[in-house]
């Protein structure tokens, strides 16, 4: 956002609701910045954590470590169920170890209720189980862990081994069963089930004899099933044999009208034997007609058709073919009828297949509900049967011991008093203190930060108030006197100072054309900015640059110039306006060539009605025509209206800031108060600044020194200045 917005007008930001847009700096910056407070915040946090650390009472910690192990045998394995082991007997065991009858045993032991830490405790069980005592048990081991925190490293030894002694005590007395016992349960739970499997065996047998079909039952098949498997494929092949005989018998039916067709399908069918043949006398029949209608065309040739032996012969053949038809028509009746019956046959021997089929799988579904029935009970048998056999073989594998089942306690480790304290931990606190000091300083940091509205840079500067630096004046001595600083350019010629004023003359010099920047006024937002150093030192280098120039100390209020230049201020300003003297008289040569002075004058009651006077525009266009530069003295721009009225007669303005000191909120005012009456705001001077402040950028003196010459004809100049200024004192 801030490339695509540096080259907009400040009204154009405002009208897309943006406003300025101010440079962000650094967090290293802004640290570096607030160091001594990072500093500050660190040293009293650190002093906080040692005041802690000295009066805080030391605490000692004793701890015991102990292994338990279950040591009787597994009755029952976990993956058999019935009587399994606990997964969280360690963490049983470590709330057992802060229970109120390990405690209360403990506190019964000789010395340990007469402890300094149950001197002022009421409940000393409560205390113990709240604050007293803690038991842990390892994430990577088996391992429990008793310590206690005490003032007193012998006391916290002496409870630690109070509680584990009260521990050890607590199960000797409370043992597990002997193993006849628990071989007594064994056996007692044996025959209980011996009594339930020989139950469920009698239930299977009997249901076994009620259904006699499960006698033909066996792993690998089943004979109803099989049946059942058989008659289903036997109904298959009925059905397609029927639907093939109905299919020929509809076909047969379809060509009983054409004897040609039904010669050829009888002779695609002729394989099958089921149509009769028939065919010997039809052939027979046939060749004698041929033979009958071969002599006919004999005798047409020789006879007419009219003659009797012709007539004869074709009666002939008429009795011949009558008789083929006839024969076709047996033959056609007769294979229909074969059709007819074969399809009648499969058809009913499909409905009897299918009637039996039907039959065998009503006694299919019977056995299967017996069935599974029968292996409900046969399963119920197998898991009676499995336990009881688990049961026997731990009985036997049993060892009659007096401990089966109790807990192998061994102390590993016992409690001794610690040599150290171990709280408060000095190295954590002071680490805890040092981050805590550096975040709030931080934080402190960043909050005055972001309070401050102090302008730090150029770019910060050209972003709030749209305007350039034309250069800034490193920070002079305050031990120097005003003359000193006000002549800087002149008595130290080869001072980053005076290298920094020429600097601006030149910025002065290009940011205006020729000829349009005669009239320059010189004002701050607020006092003691530096402007009237400024003023001074300006015109020094103008007239050192062959420019006929002139200050005109402009403020009335508060006159600085003629002090720098050990003048008076009768017959000034304020004179020439009230007609009490000439601006010839008025107007004051300096030891610098090409630079004149006008001083203020008297005081008056009503500066800025004088500034404001036809008389002041008159006069101040006189002295734009007699010099090249006129630089005008003005007070600040916020407390008065006075630099407003001169900044509308002036040609350019140079507004003056106070590097680490002048406000965005203070100079924006200044700007808008300037711009609302037509200023034409040149640019920003920063003066003031400190050597290391990186933020503006100044001359600095890299050897190259001037002349012993050069340096005497200052020498003689700070001189001739000094006694002027004398002399002006004694006059």
């Amino acid at each position: 956002m801030i490339n695509k917005y540096n080259n907009l007008e400040d009204e154009e930001l405002q009208s897309l609701g943006l406003g300025p847009i101010v440079p962000q700096e650094s967090l290293f910056k802004i640290a570096w910045r607030g160091r001594w407070l990072i500093a500050a915040s660190i040293v009293i946090c650190l002093g906080m954590a040692f005041g802690y650390l000295f009066k805080a009472t030391p605490i000692y910690t004793s701890t015991s470590r102990i292994y338990v192990e279950q040591s009787g045998p597994k009755i029952i394995q976990q993956a058999e169920g019935v009587m399994t082991q606990s997964k969280n007997y360690l963490y049983t065991q470590a709330e057992l170890l802060k229970s109120t009858p390990i405690l209360a045993s403990a506190l019964e032991k000789p010395g340990v209720k007469q402890m300094e830490i149950f001197r002022k405790v009421d409940n000393p069980i409560a205390f113990l189980k709240k604050k007293g005592i803690d038991v842990s048990v390892g994430k990577k081991d088996d391992i429990i862990s008793i310590s206690h925190d005490s003032p007193s490293p012998i006391e916290a030894a002496k409870l630690v081994n109070a509680v584990i002694d009260s521990y050890v005590t607590y199960h000797s007395t409370r043992k597990r069963t002997t193993s006849a016992e628990v071989l007594k349960i064994l056996q007692k739970e044996k025959e209980k089930r011996d009594i339930e499997l020989m139950g469920k065996l009698k239930t299977m047998m009997d249901f076994k004899k009620k259904n006699v079909a499960l006698a033909f039952e066996n792993r690998n098949s089943n004979i109803i099933l099989d049946r059942l498997s058989r008659l289903s494929e036997a109904v298959t092949q009925a059905q397609l044999q029927t639907i093939e005989s109905k299919s020929i018998y509809e076909t047969t039916k379809s060509m009983v009208s054409d004897p040609t067709k039904l010669k050829q399908l009888v002779q695609a069918e002729r394989a099958k034997g089921i149509y009769i043949t028939g065919q010997n006398e039809s052939f027979r029949l046939k060749a004698e007609l041929d033979k009958l209608e071969l002599q006919l065309t004999d005798l047409t040739h020789r006879l007419t058709s009219d003659h009797p032996a012709a007539k004869a012969m074709q009666q002939k053949i008429d009795q011949v073919k009558d008789q083929i038809a006839e024969l076709d028509n047996q033959f056609a009746e007769a294979q229909l009828a074969v059709a007819r019956q074969q399809y009648m046959a499969c058809k009913e021997r499909e409905t009897e297949i299918s009637a039996y089929f039907m039959e065998q799988r009503q006694k299919t579904l019977d056995l299967n509900e017996q069935l599974a029935q029968y292996t409900i009970l046969q399963s119920g048998w197998e898991q009676t049967k499995k336990l009881c056999d688990i049961l026997d073989d731990r009985i036997k594998e049993l060892n009659i011991t007096e401990d089966v089942g109790a807990l192998n306690i061994s102390i590993l480790e016992v409690a001794r008093p610690a040599d150290e304290p171990s709280k408060p931990q000095k190295a954590r606190i002071m680490a805890i203190a040092l981050i805590f000091g550096l975040m709030l300083g931080g934080g402190l940091a960043l909050l005055r930060d972001w309070m401050d509205q102090k302008l730090r840079s150029p770019e910060e500067i050209n972003a709030v108030l749209g305007i350039p630096v034309l250069g800034s004046v490193p920070l002079m001595s305050r031990r120097q006197s005003v003359c000193d600083r006000g002549q800087k350019v002149l008595l130290e010629s080869d001072s980053p100072a005076a290298e920094a004023y020429r600097s601006i003359r030149t910025a002065v010099f290009f940011s205006a054309p020729n000829g349009q920047a005669k009239t320059v006024l010189v004002t701050s937002p607020a006092a003691s900015d530096g402007k009237t150093t400024l003023v001074s030192n300006l015109a020094i280098t103008m007239a050192q640059a062959d420019q006929k120039t002139l200050i005109l100390d402009a403020d009335l209020r508060k006159p600085m110039q003629h002090k720098i230049f050990g003048l008076e201020c009768d017959g000034g300003l304020t004179a020439v306006l009230a007609s009490k003297a000439s601006l010839k008289d008025a107007i004051h040569p300096t030891p610098v060539k090409n630079l004149d002075i006008l001083t203020t004058g008297p005081d008056v009651p009503n500066p800025s009605e004088m500034l404001n006077s036809t008389a002041f525009t008159k006069t101040l266009g006189e002295l734009a025509a007699d010099y090249d530069r006129v630089i005008i003295d003005s007070p600040p721009v916020m407390p008065i209206t006075d630099a407003r009225i001169l900044a509308a007669l002036c040609n350019v303005t140079v507004l003056v800031l106070r590097a680490e000191e002048s406000t965005r909120k203070a100079c924006q005012q200044a700007c808008d108060g300037l711009l609302s009456v037509g200023a034409q705001l040149l640019g920003a001077v920063v003066n003031e600044v400190s050597k290391g402040n990186g933020q503006y950028s100044y001359y600095t003196n890299y050897g190259y020194g001037h002349s012993s010459r050069s340096h005497n004809e200052n020498k003689t100049a700070k001189t001739n200045s000094e006694k002027t200024s004398t002399e002006n004192e004694k006059d």
